[in-house]
């Protein structure tokens, strides 16, 4: 064995799964990876979100600021939480791939020029942790297995991806489980595979769905990369806060 990570999909601070997030924890501490990678929608980032005000009145910025204070420093007590792990088990390799939801932090710091710190990339410190940044949907390639935030929705949102990008993929966004498979010429099997997600899934927490039934999943990854150069993922599923990693039960 070469290399192993361990990849989380969205976890959408401070409206995460709490048990889920415990689960991923500890199998962090069990599975001792080289790398971790992070698929971004690390934070829901509501207080930045187009849609708080839609339809209203926009208030003025020294109303919005407490709540988008109060929602920076919430996800970077959880990113600190996952940074403690990664300093006792001495993972080094760190990556963040910036999604969708994160970039509302970016819009809101360009909407507003002079508040150069309102960005995902500098207000959750991740030069300063040791991350190696790629903003939303910059692809980051290690061997032949590429990572990326996701690009797509679609039902066979995993054919699309695999269809788009022509290589293997891994990919969060769409919080559901899906895979799919091909073969390139030069490449032989190939395949592309989402990681669900790590959010609180409850309708209480999602009301924008209106009560609609959902296919999400709590979720994550580990990637082995072998000395001859071939990988293999394994697709943990986190059901009802507990999972089966190598043998052993973990539960949140």
């Amino acid at each position: 064995m070469d290399k192993r990570a361990v990849v989380i999909p969205d976890q959408h601070f401070p409206i995460h799964d709490e048990v889920a997030v415990k689960v991923v924890l500890k199998a962090l501490e069990l599975i001792k990876p080289d790398i971790f990678i992070n698929l971004g929608d690390v934070g829901e980032w509501e207080s930045v979100s187009a849609w708080k005000y839609k339809g209203k009145k926009l208030p003025p910025l020294e109303f919005q600021l407490p709540f988008v204070d109060e929602e920076i420093k919430e996800v970077n007590k959880q990113i600190d939480r996952f940074d403690a792990v990664l300093d006792k088990i001495k993972c080094k390799e760190r990556y963040i791939l910036a999604g969708n939801h994160d970039e509302w932090l970016d819009s809101f710091g360009e909407n507003h020029s002079y508040l150069h710190e309102y960005n995902f990339k500098d207000a959750c410190r991740w030069e300063d942790r040791g991350y190696e940044y790629r903003r939303y949907n910059e692809v980051l390639t290690i061997g032949k297995q590429s990572f990326v935030h996701g690009a797509y929705v679609t039902v066979n949102h995993a054919k699309k991806h695999l269809d788009s990008y022509g290589t293997n993929l891994i990919y969060g966004h769409t919080h559901d489980i899906q895979r799919y498979s091909s073969t390139s010429l030069l490449d032989g099997a190939i395949f592309a595979q989402s990681l669900g997600c790590l959010k609180d899934m409850s309708a209480e927490n999602n009301k924008w769905l209106r009560g609609r039934l959902h296919n999400w999943n709590h979720c994550f990854g580990i990637v082995t990369w072998f000395k001859d150069g071939t990988h293999q993922l394994e697709v943990i599923d986190i059901v009802d806060g507990k999972c089966s990693v190598w043998g052993k039960i973990i539960k949140g």
